[in-house]
């Protein structure tokens, strides 16, 4: 059985030879890594919660699991979801109940679920921040409509496992970090402008005094364009995107 609980080991954003690879990344807290079961490939072994706990490296908090036949496993932890709840993972005949999971054409029209997979198998990767929930608004073929956290709608195959329930811990949003030392702990380093920098750190530097960023295009440190269309590049999942997600929301 794998380790439930791994030290993170430090990166700090920085590549093999030690270099920043990624900006404003360091000086975290000494933490461990949980492993998280995204695939819920224990089929038709019913299990125990035995704790809920917090997990530093998420948002949401997560649920260790005790199964029948005694393996542990951390899953994410579903709002309604309780000490000695019992949940089962199965392809068909599961109960429809918070916790459990299942392919999504096992489930009725208007169920909320978390963890969904993008392709059986793979373990799911949409809905797992806190306060995040999917609904499935229709099915068609051998797709599921599914509802975004974002507003998007997009086709999901039947067959993508789910768990079921809203995941909690919605307030995060409103959460006030107090003071610079408290991200500086998260591992996350400072930010700074642009046009506070020298010329030689930033395309946007230098000047006198407080002057603006002096080209007709603003500018990544790197030199790339930092306006338009820079980061969504056209994928081949375009297709079975329904709906575009609205302005303003991110899943």
């Amino acid at each position: 059985m794998n380790k439930l609980k791994i030290i993170k080991k430090k990166q700090s954003g920085r590549d093999a030879a030690g270099r920043v690879a990624v900006r404003h990344q360091g000086g975290e807290q000494k933490r461990f890594v949980r492993s998280i079961d995204f695939k819920r490939d224990k089929k038709n072994i019913l299990g125990k919660i035995i704790s809920l706990e917090y997990d530093p490296g998420r948002t949401v908090d997560i649920a260790l699991v005790q199964y029948s036949d005694g393996e542990k496993r951390y899953i994410l932890s579903p709002e309604g979801l309780k000490l000695n709840d019992r949940v089962i993972a199965a392809d068909s005949g599961a109960e429809i109940k918070t916790g459990n999971a299942m392919p999504l054409s096992e489930m009725p029209i208007g169920t909320v679920v978390h963890n969904v997979e993008l392709y059986p198998g793979r373990g799911g990767q949409i809905a797992r921040g806190a306060g995040a929930q999917a609904v499935i608004a229709a099915k068609e073929g051998g797709y599921i409509h599914l509802k975004l956290p974002s507003g998007e709608v997009r086709k999901i195959l039947q067959k993508s496992m789910a768990t079921i329930g809203a995941l909690g811990n919605a307030d995060l949003k409103n959460r006030v970090f107090g003071k610079a030392g408290t991200k500086r702990l998260m591992g996350i380093r400072p930010t700074v402008r642009g046009v506070a920098q020298n010329p030689r750190s930033h395309p946007h530097g230098g000047g006198e005094g407080r002057s603006g960023i002096g080209m007709s295009l603003p500018k990544t440190f790197a030199g790339r364009a930092a306006v338009g269309n820079t980061r969504r590049p056209k994928k081949y999942s375009n297709k079975y995107i329904l709906q575009k997600r609205k302005k303003g929301k991110h899943s």
